[in-house]
């Protein structure tokens, strides 16, 4: 059975003066106000997902953005990280609020095969690690999980997220119960019969599990043995065995080294009886940059990271493959996190980011980061455009806000993206809102920028520059080159560029812009099960 989401309008209640007039005249408005708080609008999402080109979609055929944080529940106690610190609802409605629509909830494939560790409860499971200290936390917080077996307790948590209107992502993340546990098809504890089976028993058990809505393969393939005729191979059998097992959930394929590498389908495409229901799955490290990336130029490290990534596989977003990322960035990596966030707006990819707990996980982010990502939530194009006007907007990624116009006589500002004027970028590098004659001019080093309807003068033309291709910069009528900006008071400026020489140490974030295709098709989908 299907299920819908659906945006409802929402219903006030007002406390009226006791006066027959007064209810006279508001009678009828409230009439009509409870007709429309009975009638949904437009189902926005309607279950199960498929995928159309590179989007993933509803059976409307409406995009569906997945903006997903990970969930871990595949370390060693093989429950659901953070739930001896918080009740399990408390932690769905945390996700829900801070805008995510839904969770990639990682598990161990042993869960489903190996019966002595699916048969342990909650406690056993901790009690066998001498976790005592979790345990207690666990029985405060989650009391009535405490004696559920393994799988079960996983299962609550799916139930509790489909509670608080959370799409989720089963993630077969390790074989084994652990924090490091990895390798390719064959390695010591990658055995792919045992694989194919538990994908099996696990797409199985959710089948008919409506917020189910995907189902990873296998996270970070790595090791030295790697190679791609056993990858062609393998995911063919585990992607099929899940399709056969539950055909309503996204298969979702990720590649090899470390989930960053997908170059090799560019060559062959992977053969499977089914459509309309794969997603290729990326991985974005910041860690793993390598020392260079501490030290280097922001700029040339932003550049090297993206071609990297188009190179590993991104440019199979090109050729109609959907690709979601998964990121594992610190919020506090600003040098990795607006790079990031510049790429995921321009692509306007699917994403989930990295983590739930752990020591910097979701519960301990502040609302500045979640600003930032807001923007990100939302789809910004879609694979239906007869129906919009397609234009750009200009992202700056360190707040996650975009440029706005308030009135002719006031500054240009910044504010959120679902306000941002409709801009277009035209041969000639002018910047111009889109039904007008005006024009984004530059005025002088450290004055605001404005908007003029002479668009021919110095300062009207902006180039794309950098290795990062994140700086809006121009010339003035004396030859000066500036850069956009932004200041204290989040007005739009121009100053000198910085950050493009030898200064690896430079925090180039304020003059970083990304100018970014947008249909503004919808608003970011509400989920509602049942």
């Amino acid at each position: 059975m299907n299920s819908r989401i659906i945006n409802t309008i929402p219903c006030l209640m007002f406390h009226l003066p006791n006066k027959q007039s007064m209810q006279i005249q508001m009678g009828r408005f409230f009439f009509f106000l409870s007709i429309l708080c009975l009638l949904p609008l437009k189902p926005v999402v309607a279950l199960p997902l498929h995928t159309n080109s590179r989007w993933i979609v509803d059976e409307d055929g409406a995009r569906v953005k997945l903006a997903c944080v990970n969930w871990p529940s595949h370390q060693e106690a093989a429950v659901a990280e953070g739930l001896s610190n918080h009740p399990v609802d408390l932690i769905s409605k945390r996700i829900a609020s801070l805008g995510f629509n839904c969770v990639r909830l990682t598990l161990p494939l042993f869960l489903a095969i190996d019966q002595s560790l699916a048969s342990l409860t909650v406690r056993q499971s901790f009690q066998r690690l001498g976790l005592l200290e979790s345990l207690a936390g666990f029985q405060a917080n989650n009391p009535s999980m405490l004696d559920l077996p393994l799988t079960s307790a996983y299962q609550a948590v799916v139930s509790n997220l489909a509670d608080n209107n959370m799409m989720v992502i089963l993630d077969s993340h390790f074989s084994e119960p652990s924090f490091h546990d990895n390798g390719v098809f064959g390695d010591q504890h990658f055995n792919p019969d045992l694989w194919v089976k538990g994908l099996t028993r696990i797409a199985t058990m959710f089948s008919g599990v409506p917020n189910v809505v995907g189902m990873s393969l296998r996270n970070e393939l790595r090791c030295p043995n790697q190679n791609v005729k056993d990858w062609y191979r393998y995911m063919q059998k585990g992607a099929e065995a899940v399709h056969s097992a539950n055909p309503d959930v996204l298969v979702i394929i990720s590649g090899l080294s470390d989930g960053t590498d997908l170059s090799f389908l560019l060559n062959q495409q992977l053969e499977l009886t089914f459509t309309g229901k794969s997603v290729l799955e990326m991985h974005w490290h910041g860690s793993r940059v390598g020392s260079a990336g501490e030290t280097s130029n922001p700029n040339k490290v932003c550049g090297r990271v993206v071609d990297s990534i188009m190179r590993g596989g991104g440019v199979l977003l090109q050729q109609g493959w959907p690709l979601m990322f998964v990121s594992e960035l610190g919020v506090d990596d600003n040098r990795h996190l607006n790079c990031f966030f510049g790429l995921a707006a321009e692509l306007d990819f699917d994403w989930a980011l990295w983590t739930v707990e752990e020591t910097n996980g979701l519960m301990n982010w502040n609302s500045n980061f979640f600003q930032r990502i807001s923007a990100l939530q939302s789809p910004l194009q879609g694979p239906d455009v007869s129906r919009v006007r397609p234009h750009k907007i200009i992202l700056h990624p360190s707040t996650g806000l975009c440029i706005l116009r308030e009135s002719l006589s006031e500054p240009l500002k910044l504010g959120p993206c679902t306000e941002s004027e409709a801009w277009g970028y035209t041969p000639q590098k002018i910047l111009i809102v889109k039904g007008t004659y005006f024009c984004l001019q530059a005025v002088g080093l450290g004055k605001p920028a404005k908007l003029s309807i002479i668009c021919t003068q110095p300062g009207s033309n902006w180039e794309i520059i950098s290795d990062s291709k994140m700086y809006l910069s121009t010339k003035l009528g004396d030859g000066t080159t500036v850069c956009l900006d932004v200041d204290s008071s989040s007005n739009i400026v121009t100053d000198a560029c910085k950050c493009l020489g030898r200064d690896d140490m430079c925090d180039p974030g304020s003059q970083w812009f990304k100018v970014v295709d947008s249909t503004n098709i919808t608003r970011r989908p509400i989920l509602q099960i049942g």
